[in-house]
């Protein structure tokens, strides 16, 4: 594989390894990112810069800039965008592919190896009908919700900076380029699986998951079974505890078509993504989903059934039908079996019992009846476990219909050993954050970025690398939404 390299190419000291583009061209088509003019900085990610071995001044240089918008080549990189297919809102779309996104490469980090990937680079072979571009909207919204989740614990690929640029770029009305970079080990999905699959390139198929077993799963080979059917399981279970965090802070992610499913297990593409405000079950967030296919209730089920599509593709490479069913079952189990795991500890419960998964429930419908603030609620509740129970009281109308829940849930907190007011709320204060990102806390600093002012960017990356810190000056992003929050409207559209 030739690396990308000429007299401009900037040389940041990394090992380049290029895994992904030396499973050869029928993945891939080479393609260098189309130059974005006069770029400026939007926002950076110190923290993960220090994780990948960059100079932290570095990152706010010139030259930097330059790289991070493609407007500059990497010395090692090998650029390419990547083919895969996939189903869309339940039907297949056919072949789709990184339409603006450019995978530079992979690196050796301190961190292990990851790939590099500009969103918003320019046109690709598989850009369709698309410009290429990401608007400064949208990039603003991926790169602090990556690193938000991040910093929630939550499974995600990364973002290391955002450029902005004055390009017109067209969707609904007239908005202007940026370009995120992203950071993972793998942004391979379920839809490469299916792309290789459906076209009857069975070597390929077999080739890729051979590539992700080796380099992600390599226990799938030990012991019984199919490996291929091992990875399938493998790659339930991990898909299980992302979608259990997710329901755990509310978090909505707007379009889960298969080919937005990381085979990693990591949360990806951030679209129309929200962290829910009050509490509604069958909360659609995506003004494009008019069907509520990916409502937050629906999010469980949509995962099994790409899941299901991922061993549909995957079943040539498998002795029977019924390994992949196999291999599937377990996430009926897993995903619950987590969820009230991650929910316990929100409630301060240390281990799972019989009647757990009752009280949750219980205290999930009195927050719908109520239209309950979801993060809110669970902050409150940190204090209410040392007695302290009139702020959350205050955010129920059935009142008494709380205090009979409060009882049993104190009740069921002093059941366990040792039981300490003060140690619990510490443990309920670390899992249930006090600030998330909101719809209209982004929508704030995007329209402050859209004058020409990033502070609010920077501002609150920084409060939300601390989401469960109690800091000065940040009462404004933990509050309730104003009332305006609830006529924005997140599509499809970036």
């Amino acid at each position: 594989m030739n690396a990308v390299v000429d007299a401009a190419a900037l040389d940041l000291g990394w090992t380049w390894q290029n895994r992904f583009a030396a499973l050869g061209e029928a993945f891939f088509t080479r393609t260098s990112p189309t130059p974005l003019p006069e770029p400026q900085w939007v926002g950076t990610q110190p923290a993960l810069a220090r994780e990948l071995g960059l100079d932290v001044a570095w990152l706010a240089h010139p030259e930097a800039l330059q790289a991070f918008s493609g407007n500059r080549a990497l010395a090692g990189s090998a650029p390419v965008a990547t083919v895969y297919s996939g189903h869309q809102f339940g039907v297949w779309a056919g072949q789709l592919g990184d339409g603006r996104a450019i995978l530079l490469g992979e690196v050796d980090t301190p961190a292990g190896p990851m790939e590099l990937q500009l969103k918003g680079a320019g046109l690709t072979r598989y850009s369709r009908m698309g410009d290429g571009r990401a608007v400064l909207r949208s990039s603003i919204r991926e790169f602090l919700c990556s690193e938000a989740m991040h910093a929630l614990g939550i499974p995600t690929t990364r973002a290391l900076c955002v450029t902005g640029s004055p390009q017109p770029v067209i969707r609904e009305t007239v908005e202007t380029a940026a370009v995120v970079t992203r950071v993972a080990p793998s942004f391979i999905r379920f839809g490469h699986f299916e792309h290789f699959s459906a076209n009857g390139q069975i070597g390929e198929l077999r080739r890729l998951a051979d590539f992700v077993i080796d380099r992600y799963y390599p226990a799938c080979r030990d012991g019984d079974g199919n490996p291929y059917a091992n990875l399938l399981e493998a790659v339930a279970a991990r898909t299980a505890e992302m979608v259990a965090h997710w329901q755990a802070v509310g978090f909505c992610h707007g379009v889960m078509n298969t080919d937005n499913m990381s085979i990693l297990g990591l949360t990806i593409d951030y679209g129309p993504f929200q962290f829910m405000d009050a509490f509604n079950p069958a909360h659609i967030c995506n003004h494009s989903d008019s069907g509520g296919r990916y409502a937050y209730h629906r999010q469980p089920n949509i995962a099994y059934w790409n899941l299901f599509c991922l061993g549909q593709a995957l079943l040539p490479l498998m002795d029977e039908q019924q390994q992949a069913l196999d291999a599937l079952e377990p996430y009926k189990t897993l995903f619950p079996a987590a969820l009230t795991r991650r929910m316990g500890a929100k409630l301060g419960l240390v281990d799972v019992r019989e009647g757990d998964a009752e009280l949750i429930e219980a205290l999930m419908q009195l927050m719908h009846k109520d239209a309950v603030d979801f993060s809110i609620l669970f902050r409150r509740l940190c204090d209410a476990a040392g007695g302290h129970t009139e702020p959350v009281r205050d955010l129920f109308l059935q009142r008494e219909a709380f205090d009979a829940w409060a009882a049993r849930w104190r009740e069921r907190l002093q059941s366990q050993p040792g039981f300490d007011d003060s140690v619990t709320a510490a443990a309920m204060r670390r899992v249930n954050p006090r600030i998330v990102l909101r719809n209209h806390l982004g929508q704030v600093a995007i329209e402050r970025a859209q004058q020409g002012d990033f502070s609010e960017v920077d501002r609150l990356l920084k409060a939300l690398m601390a989401p469960f810190d109690e800091r000065e000056g940040e009462d404004d992003l933990a509050a309730f939404p104003p009332d305006w929050a609830q006529q924005i409207e997140i599509s499809c559209s970036s």
